[in-house]
């Protein structure tokens, strides 16, 4: 599957933008997008072209917009994602349009200018989750498998076999656990 720079932008910050949600019961992770200060940090930390001033209400689209791709990625089947992702998609107004910005090469905008910060994640993100669908991929949609962790990912492996979030922490984590219980059965 070839996933295309912008694409990958894009799907790289809906995943930050759902991993800044409250996380799964009995995790204790506290929602990270309370204020303005995060909106920004998260604006700033994702290249996200094109944001003015940012204000409370854009804080409140924003986090509308995370709980409808919590939706797309809880999804019971690709009908289901597919209408969850028309709805996103058409709420933000999309306007496809080519643009070369920041020394990048040519690549699809689908949020109107002058969008948003709302509309403008609703539109890209929506559109590089639609493309997963369409290509058959969305079981790649997934969340940790660590039981203290439900961190949301794109698995782009080859074989599609990642399981955490980040193998260096959560599944590092796991795997030591897992050794230093042997070697307790084994000693015991």
């Amino acid at each position: 599957m070839i996933i295309t720079h912008d694409t990958r932008c894009a799907l790289d910050a809906v995943v930050d933008l759902l991993n800044t949600a409250p996380e799964g019961e009995g995790t204790g992770a506290p929602d990270s997008l309370t204020d303005l200060t995060a909106l920004e940090d998260f604006v700033r930390r994702n290249a996200i072209s094109g944001v003015g001033a940012l204000g409370a209400g854009d804080l409140a689209t924003v986090r509308s917009v995370r709980a409808r791709f919590a939706r797309v990625f809880a999804a019971a089947d690709d009908r289901t994602a597919a209408e969850q992702l028309n709805a996103l998609v058409a709420s933000a107004g999309t306007t496809p349009q080519l643009t070369d910005h920041d020394g990048y090469d040519w690549h699809v905008h689908y949020f109107a200018p002058g969008a948003s910060v709302a509309d403008h994640l609703a539109a890209d993100g929506g559109m590089a989750l639609a493309f997963l669908v369409v290509a058959g991929e969305r079981e790649r949609l997934r969340h940790c498998e660590a039981p203290d962790c439900r961190h949301a990912f794109v698995d782009l492996s080859r074989n599609r076999s990642r399981r955490y979030c980040d193998s260096r922490t959560c599944g590092n984590r796991l795997h030591v656990a897992a050794y230093r219980a042997r070697r307790r059965e084994a000693a015991g």
